[in-house]
């Protein structure tokens, strides 16, 4: 057997097809026929939409339906989408198989069978007394199901013994099985009790039942705690926790920019701080607090952090071959700091030569400038004395003999070391060439004769070193005795004649060979030869 809603499409469509071919198509017509073969009238609310079968159904279209529905029931169309509420719960269904329409005016199209409604397909499950509880104690005649309230306080204000002071969230300490039961968990508030305030009784804090407006800074509470007297202002838990209220757990170099090191971290809080704690802007610089301690008195400038540490005051750290880009060295280490940076002046950027410091030195040691600022080519920070020039390693000029013993200035007369010195022996030996009566006759190369260690000793080998050779006498003879004019300029005649002219007292009737007859062993003796005794 046919239901009645299908026998009522089938009719519907057969009028219609039967119109159609009448020539029947204009749509005024097909409202009228659709309103002819209407199964009845629509409930009260849907009156305005009854002329309008369009709004609620497409033609030859079921499936259509539910969105149609859904364009009107928003609220509804709501929890079927986001899943909420009793519609968002439900399986999959069309919207007619619970709600039928054309019963009439006063037909009721929403049906609720109470006994067997599954009230856990809704946002608010019975749980507790609520379990036992009849459906008009929430649910009242004439407002619709969903606008039953879901908060305690709509049904349960009456009940409110805290009368409000705790607000609207009863579900924070009360559940639904026993009203009078509390379970309220204070670390889910603003306010987290820990230690010892586990065990404070509510009405410490909560005075006169005050719940929503308790403070939470500790002053409220603790201001006769306070050691401080208000001058470290409210913020307590900076340096105190809920365990022990007079051990402070404040982390001065966690929780600051200035980490408490040393003798730092015996030093009482006020010491430092002696104003208001979060007002009082307190400096970092160790002078601001050790001005009295500070012996340079200012002489070293403020960073005192460069050579002491906060261990003690007297123990220094600064490193000078480390921390700067002079080296310290042998007699420097022991100098005390002040001999050159002069406390009258801390910041003056001092010099690294040495003749910045010992320009003194300078003139006792007869240099006075003379040999320019590079002390360190010939002395050392060890000791002044000796020089550590090597003269033979850094010249072109070996130091030989009674040279090496020479003081430097002794040649270097000039206003500077490093003018260009001659090397010849008689720029220095001059004077020594005429008292020896060479009167330059010798030519400049004095090296030819003499040596460094001895100038009296000559190293000159008139038989080796000429084409004349010295005999006899002639071996005892001084030099000038035959070179009275300059070696180099005169031609010397090799003759006996020629030095010995004077004593010829033949007159030159034997001839100028005086060797014929004499010897060089002794002028008076004659070769016993050709008749001669």
């Amino acid at each position: 057997m046919l239901s009645r809603c299908t026998l009522t499409e089938i009719l519907k469509a057969a009028s219609f097809a039967f119109f159609l071919s009448l020539g029947f198509t204009t749509p005024s017509y097909s409202q009228s026929l659709e309103s002819a073969i209407m199964p009845g009238e629509v409930i009260k609310g849907h009156a305005d939409l009854e002329s309008k079968c369009a709004n609620c159904h497409v033609r030859f279209d079921r499936d259509a339906q539910p969105r149609l529905c859904m364009d009107c029931h928003k609220t509804v169309a709501g929890d079927v989408r986001m899943g909420t509420g009793y519609h968002g719960r439900l399986k999959e269904r069309v919207c007619r198989e619970c709600h039928t329409d054309h019963k009439g005016r006063n037909a009721r199209i929403v049906l609720l069978d109470e006994k067997r409604f599954d009230h856990r397909q809704t946002d608010f499950q019975l749980k507790g007394k609520h379990e036992g509880e009849s459906c008009v104690s929430c649910h009242k005649r004439g407002t619709k199901y969903a606008k039953a309230p879901s908060d305690c306080v709509s049904c349960h204000r009456k009940d409110d013994k805290h009368k409000g002071n705790l607000g609207t969230k009863c579900s924070n300490c009360h559940d639904e099985k026993d009203w009078k039961e509390a379970h309220f968990d204070h670390s889910k508030t603003k306010f987290e009790l820990r230690d010892a305030h586990e065990d404070v009784a509510c009405t410490k804090c909560h005075v006169g039942q005050r719940y929503a407006k308790t403070p939470r800074d500790c002053l409220s509470c603790h201001r006769g705690d306070d050691a401080h007297k208000g001058k470290f202002g409210a913020r307590c838990e900076s340096c105190h926790r809920e365990t022990k209220w007079d051990r402070p757990t404040f982390n001065h170099g966690a929780d600051t920019s200035f980490k408490l090191l040393g003798r730092h971290q015996d030093t009482r809080c006020a010491s430092c701080h002696t104003g208001q704690l979060y007002k009082q802007k307190l400096p970092k610089r160790c002078n601001d607090c050790h001005e009295k301690d500070d012996v340079h008195k200012k002489g070293l400038g403020q960073k005192c952090e460069s050579c002491h540490n906060e261990s003690s005051w007297k123990n220094q750290r600064f490193d000078h071959n480390k921390d700067t880009k002079f080296i310290l060295r042998d007699k420097h280490e022991a100098t005390k700091c002040q001999s050159c940076h002069k406390p009258e002046k801390p910041h003056e950027k001092l010099s690294t030569r040495c003749n910045a410091c010992h320009a003194d030195d300078d003139l006792k040691r007869g240099h006075k400038g003379r040999y320019g600022d590079k002390c360190e080519s010939c002395h050392n920070e060890k000791a002044f004395k000796p020089s550590t020039f090597d003269h033979d390693r850094e010249t072109d000029y070996l130091l030989k003999g009674k040279h090496r013993k020479v003081k430097c200035d002794s040649c270097h007369k000039g206003p500077s070391i490093h003018d260009k010195m001659e090397k010849q022996c008689v720029a220095c030996h001059e004077r020594d060439d005429m008292e020896k009566g060479h009167q330059g006759r010798y030519g400049r190369k004095c090296e030819t004769c003499h040596i460094e260690k001895d100038f009296n000793t000559t190293v000159f080998d008139h038989d080796r070193d000429t084409t004349f050779l010295l005999l006899g006498k002639h071996r005892q003879t001084k030099c000038e005795s035959c070179h009275k004019e300059p070696v180099n300029s005169a031609k010397f005649d090799k003759r006996c004649y020629g030095c010995h002219k004077k004593d010829d007292i033949h007159f030159e009737s034997y001839g100028l060979v005086c060797d014929k007859c004499h010897v060089t062993e002794d002028w008076r003796k004659v070769r016993e030869r050709d008749g001669f005794k």
